[in-house]
């Protein structure tokens, strides 16, 4: 497996999935603050039957470097909106993600814990579907990126305007992905030739 590298766009590129371009690492992800602080708390899986902590130590530590650990494994209900970048709460409990069936045995922390396994050259039969819901988030066609673009254009705004929607700008940033110039205006421009 070749480690992924960024392109001269800042996408990751993975060989072997080449349609899978997000444009923060997981390291990047957590470093401009993600999750209110809460992603890597312990958990019970109702999925696995099993309790789970410390899961983030079997990645790299320099992930982890300039991170404090109260930003990984700060319980639920201590969700600390100042660490997130944007400065607002998105996101619903690990309860809600089970029930909605999108966690599976392979990651019991959800999507989040797959991309970093990912990453990490890791490849399972969820492969195919983790990456689907990655696009319908924040891909080419994705509904939160068109969205965020749209409100952006609504207002008249910078394509980094992040008083647009802070909530849509996290969301993407959960997701792996940062609104840049470069996608922004192709779909602007894209619109334009409809």
């Amino acid at each position: 497996m070749v480690k992924p590298k960024k392109n001269s766009y800042g996408e990751i590129v993975f060989e072997d999935r080449p349609d899978f371009r997000p444009n923060l690492t997981p390291q990047e992800m957590f470093e401009l603050g993600s999750f209110g602080g809460t992603y890597w708390r312990p958990i019970h899986s109702t999925i696995t039957g099993k309790d789970y902590k410390n899961q983030y130590k079997k990645f790299p530590k320099y992930w982890w470097k300039n991170i404090p650990e109260s930003w990984l494994v700060t319980h639920w209900d201590e969700y600390d909106v100042s660490i997130n970048k944007y400065g607002v709460k998105v996101g619903t409990t690990l309860e809600f993600w089970e029930e909605k069936e999108w966690i599976t045995d392979y990651d019991p922390y959800g999507w989040v814990q797959w991309y970093c396994n990912f990453y990490q050259g890791r490849r399972t039969p969820d492969d195919d579907r983790q990456i689907r819901r990655w696009k319908g988030v924040s891909g080419e066609n994705g509904r939160w990126r068109n969205y965020l673009i749209t409100l952006t254009l609504r207002k008249n705004a910078k394509w980094n305007d992040y008083s647009v929607s802070p909530k849509i700008w996290q969301i993407l940033q959960h997701w792996g992905y940062k609104l840049t110039k470069r996608d922004f205006d192709k779909e602007v421009k894209e619109r334009k030739e409809k």
